[in-house]
């Protein structure tokens, strides 16, 4: 599925705080590599037209929620892979994100902690093997710096999945920033009134919304910067 509270609500943030942002509508339902085919010509696209949207092509990042965090991981971990080069020639040059914003993301393929949904459908109903997909199997020293955040009570993607990415970031030695809420569903996008429509729902939840604000000062810390059009 789409969730409408996962795209622009959270595009419109990034533009108030000064950004350049595009959504991405991907196909669902389909396995792997359709979507991580469609990421990245979404990020070549954008490159090839740098100039025409004010862009700094070397400051590029993607961010991705729940299933689309997947997707988000797979181009962190994945964006070389033969099959994006195939379909991209030389624009897959254009596909790696300079940085990557993995919100409650679907991770891991093992099943004690995957989502079985995603599982199922990325991985054609188990006709991929379960490590082909799981994002901490697949970080390198050249995958992509990452900001993660999870929160500790999400019963539909458990926040081992965040855990274990960290985990895999650490040992590789790649940069990443890792903040994970006590209280919170799954599902909070970008935690306001405008995703929920009613304050009671959110106020248990509204400190989640800081994710946003930490997810700006790492970006800007990474070189992430707004500038005046001259």
């Amino acid at each position: 599925m789409v969730s409408d509270r996962e795209g622009e609500p959270v595009a419109l943030r990034f533009l108030n705080e000064g950004y350049c942002a595009f959504v991405l509508k991907y196909t669902t339902n389909v396995a792997y590599p359709t979507p991580l085919i469609e990421a990245s010509m979404a990020m070549a696209y954008i490159r090839e037209n740098a100039e025409k949207y004010g862009i700094d092509p070397t400051n590029v990042a993607a961010i991705g929620f729940s299933a689309g965090g997947h997707l988000t991981g797979m181009l962190a971990t994945m964006y070389d892979e033969k099959e994006v080069k195939t379909v991209l020639g030389e624009r897959a040059n254009l596909v790696r994100p300079d940085a990557v914003v993995l919100s409650y993301p679907v991770v891991t393929m093992e099943d004690r902690y995957t989502h079985g949904g995603t599982k199922c459908v990325i991985s054609g109903s188990g006709k991929i093997h379960d490590e082909f997909l799981s994002i901490e199997k697949r970080v390198t020293a050249n995958s992509v710096p990452a900001f993660l955040w999870h929160t500790m009570e999400d019963n539909c993607v458990r926040v081992e999945n965040s855990l274990f990415l960290a985990s895999a970031y650490r040992r590789a030695g790649v940069p990443f920033a890792l903040h994970i809420f006590e209280k919170g569903w799954h599902g909070l996008s970008v935690c306001d009134e405008e995703v929920f429509d009613c304050a009671e729902i959110v106020a248990p939840f509204g400190h989640v919304e800081k994710w946003f604000g930490l997810a700006i000062d790492w970006l800007k810390s990474r070189g992430f910067q707004t500038r005046v059009k001259e």
